[in-house]
């Protein structure tokens, strides 16, 4: 049960500050990506360990992806 509702703030506090930062760079949305991606790895890993590892991975390599095609294309303009 702590892992859900400690899943859950860093979920909703990794949204809202990924959403509205106070720097606007690149790595300090990334890292709050990463805050985001952390609270629902918990939310998972209150079901299933495997759920949690598996969701872990897909998220990670979905977001570095879209984060390093934007990054490449904001600096190639």
């Amino acid at each position: 049960m702590i892992e859900f509702v400690l899943g859950c703030i860093l979920l909703i506090a990794g949204i809202i500050f990924t959403a509205f930062p106070q720097n606007k760079k690149y790595i300090t949305r990334l890292i709050n990506m990463e805050v985001a991606e952390f609270g629902l790895v918990f939310i998972m890993l209150g079901f299933s360990e495997m759920l949690a590892l598996v969701t872990f991975v897909a998220v990670n390599v979905v977001t570095t992806l879209i984060f390093v095609r934007l990054i490449e294309k904001k600096e190639g303009v």
